[in-house]
């Protein structure tokens, strides 16, 4: 998956079967209830929410209805870096106003970018320590209201579990051999932590979710917004 040229119909079914993955172990919904709490805590009904790495586009769906639901008006940005990935997203989100980027979060491009919100699921841990610690501090200066970490728990339950699970039901090798990979290159909590520190992230919360999955809301208050 962190091959920016990878394209095709291998590629295409591993987003289909990481968006059931992400639904039916309740990612989807680790993400959108970090979402609720950060958006009751500011006074407009106008919210700015990027997706980043994206995919299909499938979490950026879930908020438009999210935000429907509860009468709140959204502008969704999503971005990952592969173009492949968002010429699908588009075709994939076909009726839905949202704006697709083909853009490397570590780049100068979106670093000039700005949001009220930023969501990343399953995301984060595809990257080093030390360029968490630059996409984190970045966000800190790009984000209005805060951003929102979903990413793994690296845990050797998780590791077995999803292992033997694509063994069995999976039709992608991509899956096959990136799930699995993706626990081992995941957090556990101490290291999540420091990196959060590193960062200099000091208002967040850290909290645990089924299955495996670490919800981090971190809180990023510009001048003149009292959260």
């Amino acid at each position: 998956m962190d091959d920016l040229q990878y394209v095709g119909g291998v590629m295409d079914q591993t987003l289909r079967e990481l968006e059931v993955i992400n639904r039916w172990l309740g990612g989807n919904a680790v993400t959108l209830s970090a979402l609720a709490r950060l958006s009751n805590q500011i006074p407009q009904k106008h919210l700015e929410v990027a997706d980043l790495g994206c995919g299909r586009g499938d979490m950026l769906r879930h908020i438009q209805r999210w935000a429907d639901a509860r009468k709140i008006k959204v502008s969704l940005t999503g971005i990952d870096a592969n173009p492949y990935i968002v010429a699908a997203a588009q075709r994939h989100l076909q009726g839905l106003a949202v704006k697709l980027q083909a853009i490397n979060i570590l780049s100068d491009e979106f670093s000039k970018l700005q949001f009220d919100i930023v969501i990343g699921t399953l995301f984060y841990h595809h990257f080093t320590d030390d360029e968490l610690v630059v996409i984190f501090s970045g966000l800190r200066a790009q984000c209005r209201v805060g951003f929102i970490i979903n990413d793994i728990h690296r845990h050797p339950f998780a590791y077995y579990s999803i292992k033997a699970l694509t063994q069995i039901f999976s039709r992608s090798e991509m899956v096959k051999y990136d799930a699995p990979l993706s626990v081992l290159r995941a957090f556990r909590r101490a290291e999540i932590e420091t990196i959060l520190q590193r960062a200099g992230c000091t208002n967040y919360q850290l909290r645990w979710r089924w299955a495996f999955r670490w919800q981090i809301v971190v809180r990023t208050p510009q001048k003149g917004l009292i959260l």
